[in-house]
Parts: structure tokens; sequence; C-alpha cells
């Protein structure tokens, strides 16, 4: 079974449209080619990298964009004019790579090394979304009786 029909989830599911829509962004991107290469590393639980293959490419060529929850990169190599080439083996083709960020994940800053671009990505949790620890209250010994007292 390679396609899956997910409509009937629709009607019976509420408030997982969300859910519902990267699943079926995901199945359409899976068909397209995955130009340029690249890892997605986990560093640490609040903390990623995005590593892409950029060779060839120059930091001006390449364009990092971060809208509400979509990190987009694009790149676009300005032909000035370079010598014929024999063979070509090293892919100068434009690009735009999409990635989904999960809430509260936010680009911290990128760098460019040796034809290899570095996301580097953090997970910010806001503290009304942090767990709490809740005291809880020692009812005294005196609490107690008096309270048996009252209802005998």
């Amino acid at each position: 079974m390679r396609t899956y029909n997910i409509r009937p989830l629709w009607r019976s599911t509420i408030g997982l449209d969300r859910v519902f829509d990267l699943v079926d962004a995901a199945r359409r991107s899976a068909g397209e080619a995955n130009y340029p290469p690249c890892n997605v590393e986990r560093l640490s639980d609040d903390r990623y990298r995005i590593s892409l293959a950029l060779a060839g490419f120059s930091p001006d060529d390449i364009a990092l964009t971060a809208e509400q929850n979509v990190l987009t990169v694009e790149g676009h190599k300005a032909d000035n004019g370079q010598p014929k080439l024999l063979y070509r083996g090293i892919s100068s083709r434009p690009f735009k790579r999409q990635f989904v960020l999960a809430a509260h994940v936010r680009v911290e800053g990128a760098r460019f090394d040796n034809g290899l671009l570095q996301v580097e990505l953090v997970r910010e949790i806001p503290d009304a979304i942090k767990p709490r620890r809740i005291p809880i209250d020692n009812l005294s010994a005196s609490d107690v009786q008096q309270i048996e007292r009252e209802a005998a």
C-alpha cells in the first residue's frame, strides 16, 4: 500500500488539522529531490543543528529566512562569466529547502565554513508551559485532633 487516504480522519478528529497538514506536506515532498544534502543533529535536549553541504556557493549566494515556524534556505549562484567547463561535477543549481520548526524553536545563528552552512536552533519553553512543583501543606497533629473533636 503506497498511498494513504487521511480524509476519513478529518471528520472524526477535532484540533488535529495542523498534524494532518504536516503529514500531507511530508507526503508531497517525499518525491522531490533532496538537494542540497543536509544533516539534522540533536546536540542536547533543547539544542539542534542543521548542516547543509553547499560546495561552490558563497555566503552571498545564500538567503536564510525564518518566518513563523518555517526555516527557508535558498541559494542562487550568480553566473559571473565562469570559464567553459569540460565536466561539471559540483552542482550549482538554484535550490530552496524548507524546514518546519516545532513550537518554541528559534534560530540562534548561522555560519558558513568550508562549503558547509550550519544553522543553530534552540528550543525555549516559556515559563508558563514548564512543569512546576506544587508544595504540599503538612497538617500538624494538633490540627488533626481538633478536627476529630469537632466531628465527635
